[in-house]
Formats: C-alpha cells, sequence, structure tokens
C-alpha cells in the first residue's frame, strides 16, 4: 500500500465564530494542500466550537450553521482531491432531537460521508443529549486512494472496554476492517486527562490492530480549556506522534506500511509517556485559559485587589504571564485592620512583576457605614458583619475602576476557601474569570514556588510566601482561627469533593492521611464539620464567577448541587 499523507490541524475555534472558525480551516486546507496530504482532520464541532450550548436552540444560529456548511463546501474546491474531516451540528428528521453532532467528510465541494455521534456523554462537564439525537449503530469508512479509512467522535471511542455504555462504536468500526481510524475530539483538559487519553486510545489500537489518529481542538471557553495534545497511535509501538500542548498545531503524518512517519518521511522522535509536571501543567492551563477569555470577551486588560496574600499574588503572577505587565493593574485597599507589611508586600510584588499598584485604603468607607449603621439600628457593626462590609467595600472599588477603565476583574479564591464559605459574596468573590478557583490552598504555595523556581528569582516575594494566611478583617485574625490547618483541610476536601475522580498517585496518598484522620472521634468530627461547611455555601459558589477547571471535578458546571437540600 502506497503512503498515506494525513493533516493533523489542531485548531482554536471561537464558538459561535462561525466565519473565523472557517477561516482557520482554510487555512490549515491550504498547508495541508502544499503537502500533498490526502486528508486534513479537525476537531470536533470545529464549525461552531464545542459546545454552543443553548446557541443550538436558537433558529438563526442553525440557520447561519447552514449557511456556513455551504461556504466550507465550496471553500474545498480550492483544495482539488482533499478530504477535509471536519466537525458540525446537523440537522435530521423524525421523532427525537432535530440534530445531530456529525462528522462530514467533505471533497471538492461535496459531502462525501456523513458520520453521526453515538455516545452522547452527559456527565461532569458534558451534556450533549441535550441538544443532540444519538446517531446509528454504525461504522463508517471511506477509501480514499486505496486506504480504507474509519471514522469516530470522541466519545465514541472512550467506551472500547464496554464500561460504560451498551453500545461499542469503536468495536463496530474495527468490524468494517479499516486501515486507519480517525478520532476528531473536543476534549477538555484537567489534570491526568492527557495520561488517560493515551493509555485508552492506545489499549484500543493494539486490541483491534489498527494505527489511529487523534485529533483534539485547543483554547478557553469560559471555565474549560483544551489543551490539543493531538496524537498518533499505532498497535506495536503505542503513541509514536503528540502535537504540542496548549498552542495550535498543522502536522502532516505519513501512514506507510501500519508506521506513521513525518511528512518528509523521516523517523518521528519519542513521545515522553510523562506529560508536564503538575505545577507546570496548571501554570499552562490557567495562561491559555485567561488569554483566550479575556480575547474572545473583548478584553485586552485586567485589574486584581492585591491584598498582600499568597492568592491575589499567584493571580497578578499568572495574569501577566498570560498577557504582559503592561495590561495588568492591581490596587491595594488597606483598611484599620491591615497590616503594613501586608502593603509593602504588595508594592514589592508588583515592582517585581513591573505593574501599576494604586493604593485606595478603606478606612475613611467603613467608617462612614460603621457610623451610619449605629445611627440608623441603635447598635454598633461588629463581627462578621463587619468583616464583610470590608470585602464588599472592596468588592465595590474593584468593580467602579473595572466600569470605569473596562477591565476584566479578576476574583482571586482558591478552591479550600470556596469549598467551605471562606469568602464573602459580592466582596471578593466579585469579578469576571476566577484563575486558582480549581486550586486548592496548598496548591497555591506550591505553584507560587514553581512560578518562582522556574523565573530564578522572586516573582512572588517569599515574604508573601511564607506569611501565615490572615484575610486581615479583624485584630490579629489568622485563617486557622476558622479553618483546621490546609493540608488538613484539602485532604478532607479532596474526599469529599473529588473522591474517585482523583489521580491514582494522588488519591492513594489522600486516601491514606484521611484514614488516618478518621480514625479517630476528633477526627471524624472534623470531617462532618467540613461537609456540613460544603453544603451551607453552595449558594454562594452558584454565584461566583467562572473558575477556569484545572482538577476532575470543579465548581460550576462539573459539580451541581441542589442549594435547598438536607444534607445530613
Amino acid at each position: 500500500m502506497t503512503a498515506f499523507r494525513i493533516t493533523l490541524a489542531q485548531i482554536n475555534p471561537t464558538i459561535g465564530d462561525l466565519a473565523g472558525n472557517l477561516e482557520l480551516m482554510r487555512q490549515a486546507a491550504a498547508q495541508a494542500a502544499a503537502e500533498r496530504a490526502q486528508m486534513v482532520v479537525f476537531p470536533e464541532l470545529s464549525l461552531t466550537g464545542y459546545l454552543p450550548g443553548d446557541l443550538l436552540d436558537e433558529a438563526d444560529f442553525l440557520a447561519r450553521c447552514d449557511r456556513a456548511l455551504a461556504e466550507l463546501a465550496a471553500a474545498t474546491r480550492a483544495t482539488p482531491g482533499l478530504c477535509w474531516v471536519v466537525g458540525a451540528p446537523t440537522r435530521r428528521s423524525g421523532p427525537g432531537k432535530a440534530l445531530e453532532n456529525s462528522l462530514l467528510v467533505l471533497r471538492d465541494g461535496e459531502v462525501v460521508l456523513r458520520y453521526a455521534k453515538q455516545l452522547l456523554p452527559t456527565y461532569n462537564v458534558f451534556d450533549e443529549h441535550r441538544y443532540f439525537e444519538p446517531g446509528p449503530d454504525v461504522g463508517r469508512v471511506l477509501r480514499v486512494d486505496g486506504t480504507q479509512v474509519g471514522f469516530l467522535i470522541c466519545e465514541d471511542g472512550w467506551n472500547d472496554a464496554g464500561d460504560d455504555y451498551a453500545v461499542n462504536p469503536f468495536a463496530r468500526l474495527a468490524d468494517a476492517a479499516p486501515d486507519l481510524i480517525v478520532s476528531i475530539n473536543a476534549s477538555p483538559s484537567n489534570v491526568g486527562k492527557r495520561e488517560q487519553r493515551q493509555r485508552l486510545f492506545a489499549a484500543a489500537s493494539r486490541r483491534h490492530q489498527l494505527p489511529l489518529v487523534y485529533v483534539n481542538q485547543v483554547g478557553g471557553h469560559d471555565q474549560l480549556v483544551f489543551d490539543g495534545a493531538s496524537f498518533a497511535v499505532t498497535p506495536a509501538e503505542g503513541v509514536v506522534f503528540e502535537a504540542a500542548r496548549f498552542a495550535e498545531a498543522v502536522t502532516t503524518l505519513q501512514l506507510a506500511d501500519g508506521r506513521f512517519l513525518a511528512a518528509d518521511g523521516a523517523a518521528l522522535p519519542p513521545v515522553p509517556s510523562a506529560g508536564l509536571p503538575v505545577m507546570e501543567f496548571y501554570r499552562r492551563q490557567i495562561v491559555l485559559g485567561l488569554r483566550d477569555y479575556a480575547r474572545r470577551c473583548g478584553f485586552r486588560q485586567v485589574v486584581v485587589g492585591s491584598s498582600g496574600g499568597i492568592d491575589s499574588a499567584l493571580t497578578l503572577a499568572l495574569a501577566v504571564e498570560a498577557l504582559g505587565s503592561d495590561n495588568v493593574v492591581a490596587i491595594t485597599m488597606p483598611s484599620r485592620f491591615s497590616s503594613s507589611g501586608s502593603v509593602d508586600d504588595s508594592v514589592a510584588l508588583c515592582r517585581n512583576l513591573g505593574i501599576k499598584l494604586h493604593e485606595h485604603p478603606i478606612r475613611a468607607i467603613v467608617g462612614e457605614y460603621e457610623a451610619g449603621f449605629a445611627e440608623t439600628f441603635g447598635q454598633p457593626l461588629c463581627g462578621l458583619a463587619l468583616e464583610n462590609l470590608q470585602a464588599r467595600v472592596r468588592g465595590t472599588l474593584l468593580m467602579e475602576f473595572s466600569n470605569s477603565y473596562g477591565h476584566l476583574l479578576l476574583t482571586t479564591g482558591n478552591k479550600s476557601e470556596i469549598s467551605v464559605g471562606y469568602c464573602t459574596l459580592y466582596g471578593d468573590t466579585n469579578g469576571g474569570l476566577g484563575l486558582i478557583g480549581d486550586l486548592y490552598k496548598t496548591e497555591v504555595f506550591d505553584l507560587s514556588r514553581h512560578l518562582n523556581a522556574d523565573a530564578g528569582r522572586e516573582l512572588i516575594p517569599d515574604s508573601i510566601i511564607d506569611k501565615e494566611p490572615s484575610a486581615e478583617l479583624a485584630p490579629d485574625q489568622r485563617d486557622s482561627d476558622s479553618l483546621p490547618p490546609y493540608p488538613v483541610l484539602d485532604c478532607i476536601l479532596k474526599v469529599l469533593i473529588e473522591g474517585p475522580r482523583l489521580g491514582a498517585d494522588e488519591r492513594a496518598a489522600v486516601e491514606t492521611a484521611y484514614a488516618g484522620l478518621t480514625a479517630s472521634p476528633e477526627g471524624q468530627a472534623l470531617v462532618a464539620k467540613v461537609r456540613r461547611m460544603i453544603a451551607r455555601n453552595e449558594y454562594k459558589r452558584r454565584q461566583a464567577p467562572a473558575i477556569l477547571r484545572l482538577r476532575g471535578r470543579a465548581f460550576g458546571s462539573g459539580r451541581q448541587m441542589p442549594i435547598a437540600a438536607k444534607y445530613d
């Protein structure tokens, strides 16, 4: 069999930008044609971006999709003989949903193959059954210049072990005896996902003795980030090619005698089995997520409230990496309870990062609120109400700046604090996006140290990393006054919130520590207390900004819990 040349087009589509997405496909197809490819493969729903959500219920959007599909077919005439494998929503007739999540092969202006996704995930962050009807239980293949190519869409390839669905599209397709399987995907990234994909599809390739290419999209869409990391796998060698992570990539490969080669026929470099170190993964995921969120929403600049603490410091450092120091502004808002060290730490941090720092004290504003409250209600404002007032004044000032100058406000809460409600609604929860809301507090410290080590200097001053965490909303306040030590709290939270979704290595360590903790009555009481805190603060999380997803179960669409419920 002569070599089959296939281009993996790992693009970054924007949801709803049909013209822009089509232009990305045109450019990649032109490169594929120049490299003499016979097929160019784009990600799942590449025409619309994944997932359009309730846009799919709008007649105008569907009409635009119809027109874009016609334009797409016309565009393929510019690359004679080249097969374009694209993902798009398509209309269907009969009972059930009006749409299918489809893979289309277009060539020379015509649709030469259509395949509808059979397995529609409706778990964690996915909700495809809301919009699509499952495709029929068939394997679709197309002969291209002597090579028999079979097609799958994302979830269709994840059930080869038969654990999750009664239907196995991979096995059905293998029965059609293709020479190559092409899988188009929109697989969102979380820690450990890259290794999971490769392990699963390498096992399926071995089981069916079929080579496979897996093409994924890249980019940030609201809370989801797609890392790309498209790959090729053979039964004998496993994963033999991997595209860049967190970047667009258009790569042409040859398939000859069951082996993948580079476009020029050279051997491919080996693919490391291990992915990025966890902290570097978090860093790149957050940076891409913020960069695309800001770009797609029309923001060039961001603003962050700088408390002198570790959470705002890490948020600022990541924002600078994503957008550049000229596009990041910090505001410090000391109250009468703020230590001079916190202001000094904010100054040092912003100097290290090369960003502008504004100081806007809130002592007088809070004082006026206190006086007005006492005059109206006949008693002083104190305790939790006074603490929350300070946070809300700061949140209001940050929103004033955002409204006045057009900056996107980034919220700075971490997963530990958000879990137990150690945050103020309409205060430090204000903002448009949370960068570190899926990082536990212990991970916030680890990632801060990682940034410093990678930079070879103190981006985040050691004085911030080493200080005891404090909200500084009351005299001599410490987080430990209200919460267990963060290593203990994070262990409990990981079990209660993520449980089996933890990676194998992390799960083993966490479960060991958790077993030791719950061996005593005191530990059991602490776990019960934390469980109540998580449940009691669901209403806060429901009103919080979007959080960039980093782990297997993030707050937001990945964890949907009722507010008005009895949990014990």
